[in-house]
């Protein structure tokens, strides 16, 4: 029998989830967070570790959404084989009966017509297991459940694990306000990780809507965790749970910035965003170090020092005659304005960027969400491009 003992060993296979298109991300924050031996999955990466270390993620890590730790894997050959495989788990030993659970997933097998089917039959050996023992029966609770456990089936191996973090991690607590299409919070991360800013740079967001990118970029500079203000994790429902290790995990970590190593301003030219961004910034330690302006991205001028823009212009799913026009604009001002500038645009407009007028450095293809997007770098500068060039390189040595 399969117990929650079981997994208290030193070595527990930990999964972290990600959006699709940043599994190269995820695994570059983990290498700089100290793991290795990092296996790259389809939307996820895996390593070997603790159950200290799975606390340690679910604070530290900004580019997952969720973290699972592995109860057992199986190999099935029918449907039944479903239930007699979780029924090799003593689920009393995970969750009391008082608690309630959900069970999500993805089956991907020929082996059933109804893909709901299978998370039926777990839901019955769970709910068996604590009959079996006479003990009252846990109820099912799919939008709030205190114990999430992730059923994963591919042709003919089963995966169950226990998802750790509950809610997805971009729930960071630290958001009051959105707009009516919010960046999500991890995807930002990922953004702004995968531009490669340095945190010393001045970073700008003209297009900030409710504050995400910047408040990330803070975060990121100011080495505070992203889910600091974040108080619900699944891990704590689980018999297990480590208290102490818990309290000691949460007051290492970096909570205040009083000061940020670099300037990171923003402006929306809705008032409404302006203030819904500042609300929101009203509850972090460095909120009055970002300078929020209720501005068009136009009214924007460059100062002396080097700047850095990441931003995600207004897009809808049809692209309109309008904003062809501001991507034109964007394209006009960048060369213009912001001229030298690095800018980053993350859009879900195929035929806007054309419109900017500047050939994209780098372009990555990711996902905001369930929304397709695009990922550019753009480059504008003074002088040759063998002066540029060769001026990036000695900033890069230095």
């Amino acid at each position: 029998m399969i117990t929650l003992n079981n997994l208290t060993k030193d070595s527990i296979s930990i999964t972290l989830k990600c959006f699709f298109g940043f599994e190269d991300t995820l695994t570059e924050e983990l290498t700089e967070l100290g793991y290795k031996d990092i296996t790259k999955l389809n939307r996820a990466v895996q390593i070997k570790g603790t159950w200290e270390d799975v606390y340690y993620l679910n604070l530290h890590t900004r580019c997952a959404i969720s973290i699972l730790v592995e109860i057992a894997q199986f190999r099935i050959h029918d449907e039944q084989d479903v239930y007699k495989k979780a029924a090799q788990i003593d689920w009393t030993s995970f969750f009391r009966s008082n608690q309630t659970f959900a069970i999500k997933g993805a089956i991907n097998s020929s082996l059933f017509k109804n893909t709901h089917y299978p998370f039926l039959l777990v839901k019955d050996a769970i709910i068996d297991c604590f009959r079996d023992k006479s003990m009252d029966r846990p109820s099912i609770e799919l939008k709030t459940p205190n114990i999430l456990i992730d059923l994963y089936i591919r042709e003919n191996m089963l995966t169950l694990s226990i998802n750790t973090s509950g809610a997805p991690l971009f729930h960071r607590g630290y958001r009051t306000e959105t707009g009516s299409a919010p960046l999500n919070e991890v995807v930002a991360a990922c953004l702004i990780r995968l531009s490669g800013w340095d945190k010393k740079t001045t970073f700008l967001d003209p297009f900030c809507g409710s504050g995400t990118i910047l408040i990330e970029a803070a975060l990121l500079a100011a080495g505070v965790p992203s889910s600091i203000e974040r108080q619900h994790y699944a891990f704590k429902n689980l018999k297990n749970f480590d208290q102490k290790l818990w309290d000691k995990i949460y007051d290492d970590a970096p909570k205040n910035a009083r000061v940020l190593p670099c300037r990171i301003f923003g402006s929306d030219i809705a008032d409404e965003m302006v203030l819904k961004t500042r609300a929101n910034l009203r509850a972090m330690s460095f909120g009055k170090l970002i300078a929020i302006s209720a501005l068009d991205y136009s009214e924007i001028q460059k100062q002396e020092e080097d700047i850095f823009i990441l931003t995600n212009p207004p897009y809808g799913q049809r692209l309109e005659a309008d904003e062809l026009d501001l991507y034109s604009g964007i394209g006009d001002w960048l060369k213009n304005t912001m001229n030298p500038s690095t800018t980053w645009i993350i859009t879900s407009n195929e035929d806007g960027p054309k419109s900017i007028g500047l050939r994209p450095g780098k372009k990555y293809n990711i996902y905001n969400g369930d929304i397709p997007c695009t990922f550019r770098s753009y480059e504008t500068f003074s002088g040759s491009l063998k002066e540029y060039k060769s001026k990036a390189n000695e900033n890069t040595k230095s």
